[in-house]
């Protein structure tokens, strides 16, 4: 496993080693150990894993008062994944990072509790899946507009399959708002 890169305020991107072969291919998707070398210390409680099809925007999610943690890596197809800043202390309050993250580069993204996580699909359909440090609650869900103009998220899909609740969540202005 390798770090490739840090950013924002605890946002990391690694690239495990992948085995390749005549066969396919092997690649472990989580190591405790080796997770904590490069300084991922959180105990993951619960995996998740999605379905989706090419154009489905899902986000921006956060718990309020139970922030999770996030190694998420998509196992089949691509995505655009965004992780929004959310920690009112942090230096990059505020900031995102996007990232594209595919079977083909087999990249994750640890994304640390207290920030928001998106993602739209790139490929025809995708099957993403994520570690989290909290459980999901739905009472403590919240959100913010995919399409903030204050986040300014270059997206690379214009009109996105969005659902119910993603189309009505606000813009970053009332999060800060009710801090």
């Amino acid at each position: 496993m390798e770090l490739i890169e840090k950013y924002l305020d605890g946002v990391l991107i690694i690239k495990p080693k992948v085995f390749k072969d005549h066969r396919g291919l092997f690649q472990e998707l989580y190591r405790s150990n080796s997770y904590e070398q490069i300084g991922i210390k959180e105990i993951f409680v619960q995996d998740n894993f999605s379905r989706s099809s090419q154009g489905v925007l899902r986000g921006l999610h956060f718990q309020k008062t139970k922030p999770q943690g996030k190694l998420v890596s998509v196992l089949d197809g691509e995505v655009f994944d965004v992780a929004v800043d959310l920690r009112p202390n942090s230096q990059t309050f505020g900031q995102y990072h996007s990232q594209i993250l595919s079977s083909e580069n087999n990249l994750q993204m640890y994304i640390p509790p207290g920030f928001a996580h998106g993602f739209c699909v790139l490929s025809e359909t995708v099957d993403f899946h994520y570690k989290c440090t909290d459980f999901y609650d739905p009472a403590d869900e919240g959100g913010i507009l995919w399409s903030c103009k204050e986040l300014a998220i270059d997206w690379p899909v214009k009109e996105p399959l969005l659902s119910d609740k993603d189309k009505i969540y606000k813009d970053f202005s009332f999060f800060k708002s009710s801090l």
